[in-house]
């Protein structure tokens, strides 16, 4: 049973995005997990330390963080993110500003994002300044910072034996993350 906190699944409005690489950030190219949104998936009366406790209660991700996107094209290659926003709205890149195939969004409290590794990600804009996450990555895991630099081509190529998720992070046994695993698109 998920706390009236959190949006019931039949209730949640998703979207994803698969991105094309793009000079050296892989994006969604090298495996068949999509940039996801679950909009308003929290209430928007929801606290940093609720979304935390809720991640620790699921058990899926640990939290690692809070604060706002990095201005700066980033990856991560090691492992995959989970974002669910704290505070403010935002503008938000995905797959590098000079992608063709990018997603660009606007995020709001409430918001869910989970970014595979690989995927490009940063900050255009802060809305209403004040905006905040709440970051967090897959039990046991540790975060790495690429950029799409040549150095990183081995950091690319081990992006390709990363497992997905086999609980969703924000709903365990059931959620948009498993059912991308079990359409296999």
């Amino acid at each position: 049973m998920m706390p009236s906190q959190v949006t019931p699944l039949r209730g949640l409005r998703v979207s994803s995005h698969f991105i094309p690489s793009f000079n050296l950030i892989p994006n969604t190219s090298l495996k068949i997990y999509p940039l996801i949104i679950y909009h308003e998936c929290f209430s928007p009366s929801i606290s940093a330390a609720a979304i935390e406790a809720h991640l620790k209660s699921v058990g899926v991700v640990e939290p690692q963080w809070r604060y706002t996107m990095y201005s700066t094209t980033h990856f991560h290659s090691t492992t995959h993110e989970v974002l669910c926003i704290a505070s403010g709205r935002a503008r938000l890149c995905f797959g590098g500003e000079d992608n063709p195939g990018r997603a660009e969004t606007e995020v709001k409290i409430g918001d869910v994002i989970i970014i595979p590794a690989g995927v490009g990600h940063r900050l255009l804009q802060d809305l209403d300044g004040g905006f905040e996450m709440v970051g967090s990555y897959p039990k046991g895991e540790d975060w790495d910072m690429c950029y799409g630099r040549e150095d990183e081509k081995a950091n690319v190529e081990a992006i390709k034996d990363l497992a997905w998720f086999d609980k969703d992070p924000i709903y365990g046994d059931e959620g948009p993350v498993l059912q991308v695993v079990h359409s296999g698109a």
